[in-house]
């Protein structure tokens, strides 16, 4: 028995890894540009970095993330092609919060079993996404694990590293008093906030190949909605109204006020005005379904807000003109201040972030 026949017994296909290889190098090379150097297959990506000799202090700014349980639906309506985009959605889109141009992106597949045209339909995702940010695809892995996971399930994870000036950075530091803070529409439910949908259909006894009328269409398709992606529209801002954006936030796991206030400094607070927007139909139809309100998800879910850039206030209707000419809509949510008040009631901080406080305020609009 020859070894290859051997891993094959216990689970792993080699010639099924590297047909999916296959499958997947036209759509990762059209992410490749001049610094893209040895093309794809080799043990470590190369990507030239000589242009950062033209910056006067480059830093490079690098992010990690997954799609998390918004694979499951993927898996259970045998639908590949865009968790992918949500992969990149929530790498590349946090380097370009603190004002970076991303460079060059990594991923990661698990799988119980690599059938090819699975596994090209999630790099083709990932790689039109990159393409759309300006991102490099210069490697990954798949990784077969029989016996570890099942057959038809995978996971995906990313790692992207992008370069901005170290003057240039953005954050807390850069906001100021009366600062305006515009939001920017999202997508849907993105990729945050999952475990709490399944958890709603299942007490339902909703499947996600059911058609729901509610939903607008079959229950897992319209989960699966796209991450919007940022980085593109943002990058264009920042290039194009130097100095005006002090700090961006991306809506992720832990909700509108914890997000927010990572990008804000101690002390200041600000109040996001409910009524300046109205949730998107799958919020309303989850909460619905869940006999809960929309207030309550608010740590949970994006809620139709998928990212924050807080402005100077002079700027605030030229930045939103810009964000909508770009096709994401966007509107002020609310004012940046720093004079002392009691902060009871508002999230301060998140994930080790001191930040600023925040709350949100008011009643949806309908």
């Amino acid at each position: 028995m020859s070894s290859s026949t051997s891993y094959r017994e216990a689970g792993v296909d080699t010639a099924a890894g590297d047909l999916a290889v296959e499958l997947m190098k036209s759509a990762v090379a059209k992410t490749h540009g001049p610094n893209v150097q040895g093309g794809v297959g080799g043990f470590a990506g190369l990507f030239d970095v000589s242009y950062l000799t033209a910056f006067r202090k480059p830093l490079l700014a690098t992010s990690t993330d997954g799609v998390g349980t918004k694979v499951a639906i993927a898996q259970a309506i045998d639908k590949h092609d865009t968790i992918g985009q949500d992969l990149v959605g929530m790498v590349v889109d946090d380097i370009v919060v603190v004002g970076a141009k991303p460079l060059f992106m990594t991923d990661y597949i698990a799988c119980g079993k690599v059938v090819p045209q699975r596994i090209a339909d999630i790099v083709r995702g990932i790689a039109e996404a990159c393409s759309a940010t300006g991102t490099a695809l210069v490697g990954g892995e798949t990784a077969e694990h029989p016996g570890l996971i099942g057959p038809d399930e995978y996971d995906v994870a990313g790692a992207a590293t992008g370069a901005v000036e170290a003057d240039a950075v953005l954050g807390a530091h850069r906001v100021t008093d009366g600062d305006a803070v515009i939001a920017l529409a999202s997508s849907g439910l993105h990729s945050n906030g999952f475990s709490l949908v399944r958890h709603i259909l299942k007490g339902r006894g909703i499947g996600y190949a059911d058609t729901s009328a509610e939903l607008g269409g079959v229950v897992g398709d319209v989960l699966l909605e796209p991450t919007r992606l940022y980085t593109s529209p943002i990058l264009d801002l920042l290039e194009n109204e130097p100095g005006v954006v002090h700090s961006l936030s991306h809506v992720t796991g832990g909700g509108i006020a914890a997000n927010l206030a990572r990008v804000l400094p101690t002390g200041s607070w600000v109040e996001v005005d409910r009524s300046t927007w109205s949730p998107s139909p799958v919020f309303r139809v989850l909460s619905d379904m869940a006999s809960a309100s929309l207030e309550s998800s608010e740590g949970t879910w994006n809620l139709g807000i998928g990212f924050f850039a807080v402005v100077e206030a002079a700027s605030a209707a030229s930045v939103i003109s810009r964000l909508d000419a770009a096709g994401i809509a966007s509107w002020q949510a609310g004012t940046v201040h720093l004079s002392a008040r009691d902060l009871t009631g508002f999230e301060q901080g998140a994930k080790g972030v001191d930040g600023g406080a925040v709350r949100l305020v008011g009643d949806y609009a309908r």
